[in-house]
C-alpha cells in the first residue's frame, strides 16, 4: 500500500475514534484533605548509606579467653563447660593476696544485689557469700570485722577464712576445724567441699542428687591464689562441677561450693558483671591493698 493509501486510512480512523472520545465524561482530579497547619517539609535526597544501614557484626565469643588482667592482682578468665548437649559459660577470678584483700560484709535482715554490695562497698569485685534464711540471716558460721554470726557447720563443710594478719585460707573443717578462740577478721562456712586439700574431686556421685543449677564457688590454688569461680546458666551439678574443677587445668588444692541458685552473683569492676537473680545478706568484696 502507497504511503497516500495509508496517510488517508489514518485520518478516517482518527475521525471515527474522536467522537467516541468526546463522549467519554471527564475524570474528576482527586482532592486531597490536608491539616489546616500542614506545610511540606523538605525530604533530603536518599543516599546510598541512608538507604542501606548495615548492621552491627557480633563477635562470637572464645571457647576460652585465657586470663586476663582487669586491675592489678586480679585476673579473670571465662571458658566453656561442656555438659551434655549445654555449653555452660564459666568465669574465673584469680587474686593475687599481694596485691589485693579480702573482706566478707553481713547486714542481718537485709539483703543486696551483689552489684549494689559492690557500689555500696567500693570493691573491685564481690561475690555472693554463705547460706541464709528466707529472712536474710545466715545460717553457718559468718564472721565480720571478728564478730561471729550464725552456727558453726560439723566437719563435713567448709570454711573461708581471714585471720587478723592477713592470711587467707579455704579449708575442709575435717582436717583444719574451726577453732573460736582463733583469731578472724572474717569467715564464712559453707558446703559441701567440691576439692579436697590436695586436689583430690571431693564430691561423689552418690552424694549428689543431680539437680543442676548456678553455681558460685571459692578456692585456692597451689601457689596460695584464692579463685572465685561462677557458672550462671544453671547447667551444672555438684558432683559435674566438682569433677570440672578437678580436671580444669586451674591447679587446684581446695575448692569450697558457696550458695548457689538464684543468690550467685559475681560482679567485676571491668569484668564480667552477672547479677544475683536475688538480693543477698552476706557477700565477699575484692580491694585494693
Amino acid at each position: 500500500m502507497g504511503k497516500v493509501r495509508r496517510s488517508a486510512l489514518l485520518g478516517v480512523l482518527l475521525l471515527a475514534i474522536a467522537p467516541a472520545c468526546d463522549a467519554l465524561p471527564a475524570s474528576p482530579s482527586p482532592t486531597l484533605l490536608l491539616p489546616a497547619t500542614w506545610t511540606p517539609a523538605l525530604q533530603p535526597t536518599p543516599t546510598l548509606a541512608s538507604l542501606w544501614t548495615p548492621q552491627p557484626t557480633i563477635t562470637p565469643l572464645p571457647p576460652d579467653t585465657g586470663w586476663v588482667v582487669v586491675h592489678p592482682g586480679i585476673e579473670v578468665r571465662s571458658l566453656d563447660v561442656l555438659v551434655g548437649q549445654m555449653t555452660e559459660r564459666v568465669s574465673v577470678a584469680r587474686l593475687d593476696l599481694q596485691t589485693v584483700s579480702l573482706r566478707v560484709a553481713y547486714t542481718p535482715g537485709v539483703a543486696y544485689p551483689v552489684s549494689v554490695w559492690a557500689r555500696q562497698l567500693g570493691a573491685l569485685l564481690v561475690v555472693n557469700g554463705g547460706y541464709f534464711t528466707p529472712e536474710a540471716m545466715v545460717t553457718g558460721l559468718t564472721v565480720v570485722d571478728g564478730q561471729p554470726f550464725g552456727t558453726p557447720y560439723g566437719d563435713f563443710a567448709g570454711m573461708f577464712a581471714v585471720a587478723n594478719d592477713g592470711a587467707v585460707s579455704v579449708r575442709w573443717l575435717r582436717t583444719w576445724p574451726y577453732d573460736p578462740s582463733e583469731s578472724l577478721q572474717g569467715a564464712i562456712q559453707s558446703f559441701p567441699m567440691l576439692i579436697k586439700p590436695g586436689g583430690a574431686m571431693g564430691f561423689p556421685a552418690d552424694g549428689d542428687d543431680g539437680r543442676a543449677s548456678r553455681r558460685t564457688v571459692v578456692a585456692q590454688d597451689r601457689q596460695g591464689r584464692v579463685l572465685l569461680l561462677i557458672a550462671p546458666r544453671g547447667y551444672l551439678s555438684l558432683h559435674s562441677l566438682a569433677v570440672w574443677l578437678a580436671e580444669s587445668g586451674l591447679d587446684l588444692d581446695v575448692a569450697l561450693n558457696l550458695d548457689g541458685g538464684t543468690s550467685s552473683g559475681l560482679w567485676i569492676d571491668g569484668g564480667p558483671q552477672i547479677e544475683s537473680l536475688i538480693p543477698v545478706p552476706v557477700a565477699l568484696g575484692v580491694f585494693a591493698k
